[in-house]
């Protein structure tokens, strides 16, 4: 095949975070994000907000504004100790409770405690959520082979100066490199590492090379990625999705619109 996959704008990198649970300290995080210009996921259990030390529902339209509001049960249950009627509910009511507050679709979602079973992840397509995140840590900068079992890079407490440095730095044969660091924003406060995150992000923020992306925007563009139409010989290609993909054709790169099919490799 003639032609690459690249991020949006020909980047060959992306970034994204997510945090779980929406305690109070999301709110200097989100502020934290703003500043640096990047994006992430926020997973709300909708049983919780309002309670002490949980933003109000009111909030989070407001707060989350710039970034993905999503699914992680109602009441952040042990998903492995409930009933298949307990399981649907978990999913379905936040999804509807979050899209109530947030004023979007709600799409995603990750998994409390980091517990899943093929139960689950049924009740939860069923329900309307494509991808799910664990807390396995992949050490790696590969796109997940499967969205339903999408598995971080590292959490923030793993993070190092140098792992940063090997994720800026990935050869350009790799093309398709994704960083993806999780955690809870309640663990700066506890820990007192508020320095840690803000270090990160300062390493990371402005890269010219780095596609800044919430989950759910990861997730439809590799979905619609994977969609591409090629023919046999990989001399023609046919964009079927709603996304605008990016592509590597030799040295020149192009946007491959949707419902576009253009020949490529001349």
């Amino acid at each position: 095949m003639a032609v690459q996959f690249l991020f949006p704008e020909g980047k060959r990198k992306a970034l994204t975070f997510s945090y779980d649970d929406a305690q109070i300290h999301d709110r200097r995080l989100v502020s934290l994000f703003n500043e640096k210009g990047i994006k992430a996921t926020f997973h709300l259990n909708s049983g919780t907000l309002g309670q002490p030390g949980f933003i109000a529902s009111g909030e989070v339209e407001q707060l989350y504004e710039k970034h993905e509001v999503a699914c992680h049960g109602v009441t952040h249950p042990f998903f492995n100790q409930l009933s298949l009627t307990q399981t649907v509910r978990e999913v379905y009511e936040d999804r509807r409770a979050l899209e109530k507050y947030s004023g979007k679709i709600v799409q995603g979602m990750s998994y409390p405690y980091g517990e899943y079973n093929d139960r689950l992840i049924q009740a939860s397509l069923n329900a309307g959520i494509v991808y799910s995140r664990s807390i396995e840590p992949t050490m790696h900068f590969d796109l997940p082979a499967d969205f339903m079992h999408w598995h971080p890079t590292w959490h923030h407490d793993q993070v190092t100066e140098t792992m940063l440095e090997d994720f800026l730095t990935q050869p350009a044969y790799r093309n398709m490199s994704l960083l993806y660091i999780w955690g809870h924003s309640y663990e700066f406060e506890r820990d007192g590492t508020w320095d840690h995150i803000e270090k990160i992000c300062d390493r990371l923020q402005g890269q010219k090379d780095v596609w800044y992306a919430t989950n759910l925007e990861i997730y439809e563009y590799v979905t619609a990625m994977r969609s591409l139409v090629i023919s046999v010989e990989g001399d023609l290609v046919y964009n079927p999705s709603a996304v605008t993909l990016c592509l590597c054709d030799g040295e020149q790169v192009i946007s491959l619109h949707p419902g576009e099919r253009r020949k490529v490799g001349q």
